[in-house]
């Protein structure tokens, strides 16, 4: 059916927006060409290609003079893919994440580094680990807790054997939904998502899907692309999941608490980024363990009291040498380079047995 012709001042206020548009992508290639420059001179310099501290900085800015109506994350996300771009012409960085497409640890990256990013799937996180350890990824992004269900102990683990840091993070809400290669629930034999999102969703599903097998799989987006592949099958995936398959999205964020959020870190080896500087709002997370004593974890307390810095997060995991000892992770308010959150982390590491800084870095927004 033919598009009905449009009024004068329709066409009057499209042939505006042409114009502009026309003047935002001359301006667009303005700035792509003064980044090349910019990457020219890093390189001269051996500078680091990627600042996360600098593209913040420059959103914070421009938000400051967002007259509207544009909302401030409408902004955040237009210069994000724009900083992504132009970064992509001095040098694509490459993104380590879980795998396949449609992961929220894809939605993560994407968030953090923008979509111009080269992004790298693993098949779980030891491969993301060994991706950015072994300098084929110059980044990873990796699960760390998630509101609900605690954190990824696996991802815990894994930073006593790499030399990779956290340089950022993201925090995500997540919404899970079923998805399927046909409609309708009737003949659903086993539902398949990521351990943690089938503890997420396990009221729904006693309630909704009884009878059906719950089966762990490597991550949602593995779910979502095996459950395409039979009818009797369904996923628990994003709806990027839904798309990317083509799966019919049967109900909606069946999560059991509708403020899910899981966050996500960034990683790097120092040498591709050292510490972040400080931002006003940043984190430090260390991992230590302590002689076993009586009141050796409460000592551990007393110098962050002593010098007010405050503790957000402790997690225990065992220290796997056989004599039932424990790592500690915890992370505390502050970056290092604050002298009350030095003096504090100099006197708790003098209690320590093993001790490691295993980022400092901007808290996600």
């Amino acid at each position: 059916m033919p598009e009905p012709q449009a009024s004068p001042e329709l066409v009057r206020l499209r042939t505006q927006i042409d114009q502009i548009d026309q003047q935002l992508l001359s301006l667009f290639n303005q700035r792509a060409h003064l980044a090349e420059q910019v990457g020219d001179v890093k390189k001269r310099e051996g500078s680091p290609l990627f600042r996360p501290d600098r593209v913040a900085q420059v959103i914070q800015k421009i938000q400051a003079t967002n007259p509207g109506p544009l909302k401030d994350s409408h902004v955040a996300a237009i210069w994000r893919e724009l900083m992504s771009a132009c970064l992509a012409l001095e040098a694509p960085q490459r993104v380590a994440i879980l795998g396949p497409e449609g992961t929220f640890c894809e939605q993560a990256a994407i968030e953090y580094f923008g979509s111009s990013a080269d992004t790298i799937y693993c098949g779980n996180f030891d491969e993301v680990f060994h991706a950015v350890a072994a300098g084929t990824a110059e980044y990873g992004v990796v699960g760390m807790e998630n509101s609900n269900e605690g954190v990824v102990t696996r991802s815990l683990d894994l930073f006593l054997r790499t030399p990779a840091h956290i340089v950022g993070e993201i925090s995500l809400p997540v919404r899970h939904h079923l998805l399927r290669a046909q409609p309708g629930m009737q003949g659903i034999e086993a539902v398949l998502a990521h351990p943690q999102a089938l503890a997420q969703c396990q009221t729904w599903l006693a309630k909704h899907l009884p009878q059906a097998e719950r089966r762990p799989v490597s991550s949602n987006a593995e779910g979502a692309r095996l459950a395409a592949g039979n009818p009797a099958w369904a996923g628990i995936a994003s709806e990027r999941s839904a798309q990317k398959y083509g799966l019919h999205l049967l109900a909606r964020a069946i999560q059991d608490d509708a403020h899910n959020r899981t966050r996500f870190a960034v990683i790097c080896l120092p040498q591709t980024l050292a510490n972040p500087e400080p931002s006003g709002r940043d984190c430090t997370s260390i991992v230590v363990s302590v002689p076993n004593r009586p009141g050796a974890v409460h000592d551990l307390l007393v110098p962050l009291k002593d010098h007010a810095v405050s503790m957000t997060r402790i997690e225990s995991r065992p220290a796997r040498n056989g004599q039932w000892d424990y790592n500690f992770y915890i992370d505390i308010e502050g970056h290092t380079a604050q002298p009350h959150v030095a003096a504090a982390l100099g006197e708790l590491q003098q209690l320590c047995a093993f001790y490691k800084v295993l980022g400092t870095y901007p808290v996600a927004a």
